[in-house]
């Protein structure tokens, strides 16, 4: 876990795609279960990767998507 004690009402798997954006809306943080990369699409359409994220960390970050191209960490989890 990173040192962000910030708490989540909610948590939905997250299925990569490269077009449909999350149901819920904009998620505040994404959990990996197993280490890998992650392409984020942020609420204003940009994108950023987070290369190497470790299993069992928490991203804090808001986003509306995870792209399935180029993401290969696995068990992802987006957090309200």
């Amino acid at each position: 876990m990173t040192g962000n004690m910030e708490r989540y009402a909610d948590g939905v798997a997250i299925t990569p795609h490269d077009s449909t954006n999350f149901t819920e809306g904009t998620c505040r943080g994404i959990y990996v279960g197993g280490a890998g990369n992650i392409v984020v699409v942020k609420p204003g359409g940009s994108t950023v990767t987070f290369s190497g994220a470790l299993a069992g960390t928490i991203i804090p970050i808001q986003a509306i998507r995870v792209n399935s191209t180029s993401t290969t960490a696995t068990n992802l989890v987006a957090l309200y």
